[in-house]
C-alpha cells in the first residue's frame, strides 16, 4: 500500500492543531456558503414560479432571501479572507523593502484579527439587545436575532483567518497574504 497525497481543497498547510481550525474553518465557510447560494437560488425560482404561473408569491421569501444574503455575506468575508482576495491598499507595503514586508504584513494580519474580534463582540451584544427585544419577522414569525446569528460567526472566523495568516507569517520565511496565498502580483495583476 502507498502513502497517496491528500488532495483537499479542505486541506491546511498549518501544521497539527492550528490546521485542524484551519481546515474546520474552510469546511463551515464551503457549507455556508454553498447551503445559502443553493437555497437564494431555489426560493427565488420558486418564487418566481409560484407568481407567474400559479398567480401566488410565496409569503416569506423576500424575508428568507434577507437571512440568506446576511449568512451568505459573513461567510464570505471569510472566505475571501482564506482566498487573500480582501481589497487591499498596498502603495506604502509595496514601497518598502522586502525585510520590512514580513514585520508589516503580521502587523496588518494582528490588527486586522483585533478588529474582527472586537466586531465579533459588539455584534453579538447587538444580538442580546435584540433578543431582549422579542421582535418577530412578519412573515416566517421568527425572532429577529436569528437572522442576526451568522454576523459574529462570519466575524469570528475571518478574525480566525487574519491569526492563523499573522501565525504563518511567522512561521514561514515567505510571505502570505492568507495562509494559503502567497504574497506578491500575478501577471495579470502586473499588466493592469
Amino acid at each position: 500500500m502507498t502513502d497517496q497525497p491528500q488532495s483537499s481543497e479542505h486541506a491546511s498547510s498549518l501544521p497539527g492543531f492550528l490546521g485542524t481550525i484551519d481546515s474546520l474553518i474552510s469546511r463551515i465557510e464551503s457549507a455556508m456558503l454553498a447551503v445559502g447560494v443553493l437555497l437564494m437560488a431555489a426560493n427565488t425560482i420558486a418564487n418566481v414560479v409560484g407568481r407567474f404561473v400559479f398567480q401566488s408569491s410565496i409569503f416569506f421569501s423576500e424575508e428568507l432571501n434577507r437571512i440568506l444574503i446576511i449568512l451568505i455575506t459573513f461567510a464570505g468575508i471569510s472566505y475571501a479572507a482564506r482566498q487573500g482576495r480582501h481589497i487591499r491598499m498596498s502603495a506604502i507595503y509595496d514601497a518598502l523593502p522586502p525585510p520590512m514586508r514580513k514585520p508589516m504584513m503580521i502587523a496588518i494580519a494582528l490588527i486586522t484579527a483585533a478588529f474582527m474580534f472586537a466586531l465579533c463582540w459588539y455584534s453579538y451584544g447587538y444580538i442580546v439587545t435584540q433578543a431582549g427585544r422579542g421582535r418577530v419577522l412578519p412573515a416566517l414569525q421568527i425572532p429577529v436575532w436569528w437572522t442576526l446569528i451568522w454576523v459574529p460567526v462570519g466575524f469570528f472566523m475571518t478574525g480566525m483567518q487574519y491569526l492563523l495568516t499573522a501565525i504563518k507569517n511567522v512561521r514561514e520565511k515567505d510571505i502570505y497574504l492568507s495562509t494559503n496565498v502567497l504574497e506578491g502580483y500575478t501577471a495579470d495583476e502586473q499588466e493592469i
